[in-house]
């Protein structure tokens, strides 16, 4: 990992593994990405393990959604295709809009590393209630894709020509 320059505007951030056999252990994909947010000078707001569950996906989701002093949550897992994989599914029923392109983009980089293996991930994002969701695949791989290509740069002030920071606090204006 190249040492990224630290961002001048620190979020709070939540971290959700969902997985049927992760512990804090060997939550590889979650410790990386707590570690890519810390680096960057992001807080890490709180951290949980949920099954592969899309009722207790959407409550931990929803209560971080509803908790003013977290602006972004990132999941790790269920993002694939078998009956168990309902991140997706747990998420977009709670967005008030979908970010099309962050799963376009992911994709496209994976592309580069994994070929066609791509068209199996549906990392997803969106906004609810002024809080950005970001939902990545459960391989530490692309975990750190996801982080380092584009979740770091959005949420950097500095990032030109425009980043999500910049534009949070319109998110709720009506």
């Amino acid at each position: 990992m190249t040492a990224p320059k630290k961002t001048t505007h620190s979020l709070r951030i939540a971290i959700l593994t969902v997985s049927d056999s992760r512990s804090e252990r060997d939550d590889t994909s979650g410790k990386i990405l707590v570690d890519r947010l810390t680096v960057a000078g992001h807080q890490l707001a709180d951290k949980k393990i949920v099954a592969d569950n899309i009722y207790q996906i959407r409550a931990v989701v929803s209560q971080w959604i509803a908790a003013p002093d977290i602006q972004v949550v990132i999941s790790t897992g269920g993002t694939g295709l078998t009956g168990r994989d309902v991140t997706p599914e747990a998420f977009k029923a709670l967005y008030d809009k979908e970010i099309k392109g962050f799963g376009e983009i992911f994709r496209m980089l994976s592309y580069k590393l994994i070929r066609t293996s791509t068209i199996q991930s549906r990392a997803i994002a969106g906004i609810a209630n002024g809080t950005v969701l970001f939902t990545l695949p459960g391989s530490p791989g692309a975990c750190k894709d996801g982080w380092d290509n584009i979740i770091s740069q959005q949420l950097d002030i500095n990032h030109k020509p425009c980043n999500l920071v910049e534009i949070m606090p319109r998110f709720t204006e009506e």
